[in-house]
């Protein structure tokens, strides 16, 4: 066992292509963090295999801020102390629908329950028509691959110089954003097959690299688009940045828990 690095920071996406939250701790169960893209935006227009609204195609969702209505109640199971003393693997009570409410602040103020039927409208703006969108909700994370991604702040940092730029690093809606010993961008490519534990006892297992789109491409604040990004990660490291990676052992992390290389 080796401790490579600390977590830097700990993301979830309460919907899916909106904008994320930087969280004080999060539970991470097999599903991902808990409250991590529970809710998305269905387009009946988009193809079956990912019927998704996303800011790939209308970039002005990033503009849109989802939170949760009660947020003291989706960081960890509120039986996670009386759970974890019963013993290892005693799975616990995760937060109910109601306790997963959730409320969208609108680019001009605005705050709508996901549920007010006026959201649709807002979000496909004039170019989508509105009969087409529906906020859906999902009882497990809506990711696009794997549960939990991850990426070093030393990679973003890479990035940035070689393109000439300072990076948001909520441009890559990481899980995880993870500061490793060594400095070296990309570095988290080498724990591909390997199994980590972060905190006193998440353990994941990571699977592959981050395969990357236009989103990186994209300013979050000003949604100022410059493709360079992309150009630069698909030209020089096989269009990936970042790992994805599986729950083995739930836990609950923070910023500044170590991350020990286990294998």
């Amino acid at each position: 066992m080796k401790v490579v690095g600390r977590l830097e920071s700990v993301w979830r996406y309460p919907v899916k292509s909106m904008p994320g939250e930087s969280l004080p701790e999060a539970y991470v169960s097999f599903a991902g963090v808990l409250g991590d893209r529970l809710y998305a935006v269905h387009h009946a227009g988009a193809p079956k295999a990912f019927p998704f609204l996303t800011a790939r195609s209308r970039k002005e969702m990033l503009l849109f801020r989802p939170k949760f209505s009660r947020p003291e109640l989706t960081l960890a199971p509120g039986n996670l102390a009386d759970a974890e003393t019963r013993g290892s693997g005693l799975t616990p009570l995760f937060p109910s629908s109601d306790d997963l409410a959730l409320e969208i602040e609108t680019p001009d103020g605005k705050t709508l329950s996901a549920s007010d039927p006026a959201l649709p409208a807002l979000i496909g703006g004039d170019q989508l028509d509105a009969s087409d969108l529906t906020i859906i909700r999902s009882d497990r994370a809506m990711t696009d691959c794997r549960p939990l991604s991850l990426l070093a702040v030393q990679t973003i940092d890479g990035i940035g110089s070689a393109v000439g730029l300072t990076l948001d690093k909520r441009r890559f809606r990481e899980n995880l954003y993870v500061d490793l010993d060594g400095g070296e961008s990309f570095a988290e490519d080498a724990f591909v097959g390997r199994r980590l534990r972060i905190g006193p006892k998440l353990t994941v297992h990571v699977l592959e690299r981050d395969i990357r789109c236009r989103m990186i491409s994209i300013d979050p604040e000003t949604l100022e688009e410059n493709p360079e990004i992309l150009r630069h990660v698909a030209k020089n490291h096989d269009n990936t940045a970042g790992v994805y990676a599986a729950v083995l052992v739930e836990g609950l992390v923070r910023p500044g828990d170590e991350i020990v290389l286990l294998d």
